[in-house]
C-alpha cells in the first residue's frame, strides 16, 4: 500500500479502540479527498481490522486518495469492551467517524460482511447530519441482521457487491434486500464471501466507484 500506516486509540463508548490510519502518500500541497471509515467483520467468528478484505478497502480508497480509518470493535484485538450484538458496535463507527473524520471534509462509510450492517446503520444515523460522500457495502450480512435501506439521495454514491457464490450469506437475501429500494447490486461471478482469489477485482470495482 502506498501510504503511511498508524496506530490510533480512539475514545470508544465502552473504552479505548484499537485503530489503523492509512494515509495516501500525496505531492506537496496536495490534501487527502477525505476520509473512508471501513468496518470489520463479526467479532465472535474471528472479524478484526486486518481482515483481507478490509484491508482490500482501505487500499482502494488510498488508491484514490483517501485517507482509510480502520478500527477494531469493541471487544476485539486491543479495543475495550464486550460484543453487543451491533448496538454497541454502531456507536464504536459513529464514535471513530467523529474523532477521525472532519465534519467539514468528504466522508466515505464502508463496511464488509456484519461491518457491512453496522455501515448501513451509521449511514441511517447520519444521513440529514452530515453528508456522505460514497459507501461500499461488501458481502452485505442481510439474512443474519436488520440492514438498514440506504436513503434515496445516498443510492447513486452507493457501491454494494456480493459474491454470487456466497454461502454465509446468500445473494438472494441481499436481493431480497435492495429488490424495494431498486438498489444495484454488483455481483462477482464465482465469488464467494471471502472473495478468495478476487480481491483484485474486488480492489478495481471499489476504486471506479470511489473514483466517480
Amino acid at each position: 500500500m502506498n501510504a503511511l500506516s498508524k496506530p490510533l486509540s480512539l475514545h470508544g463508548p465502552a473504552g479505548a479502540l484499537q485503530a489503523l490510519l492509512d494515509t495516501p502518500l500525496l505531492d506537496p500541497g496536495v490534501a487527502p479527498r477525505g476520509t473512508a471509515v471501513i468496518a470489520h467483520p463479526h467479532p465472535l467468528f474471528g472479524g478484526t481490522m486486518t481482515n483481507k478484505v478490509v484491508q482490500t478497502l482501505a487500499r482502494a480508497c488510498v488508491l484514490c486518495g483517501w485517507r482509510a480509518l480502520r478500527f477494531n470493535f469493541r471487544g476485539v484485538g486491543e479495543s475495550q469492551g464486550a460484543y453487543d450484538e451491533g448496538r454497541g458496535e454502531l456507536q464504536d463507527m459513529l464514535a471513530a467517524i467523529e474523532q477521525q473524520a472532519p465534519a467539514d471534509a468528504p466522508l466515505l462509510i464502508a463496511g464488509f460482511s456484519f461491518g457491512a450492517f453496522v455501515a448501513s446503520q451509521a449511514i441511517a444515523a447520519l444521513h440529514g447530519a452530515r453528508a456522505i460522500e460514497r459507501a461500499v457495502l461488501v458481502g452485505t450480512a442481510c439474512s443474519r441482521f436488520e440492514v438498514a435501506p440506504i436513503p434515496t439521495e445516498l443510492q447513486d454514491a452507493t457501491l454494494v457487491i456480493h459474491g454470487e457464490l456466497d454461502d454465509t450469506v446468500p445473494l438472494a437475501a441481499v436481493l431480497d434486500w435492495a429488490r424495494p429500494q431498486s438498489l444495484p447490486v454488483t455481483v462477482v461471478p464465482g465469488g464467494e464471501h471471502f472473495f478468495h482469489g478476487q480481491l483484485p477485482l474486488l480492489r478495481s470495482l471499489v476504486v471506479r466507484h470511489v473514483r466517480a
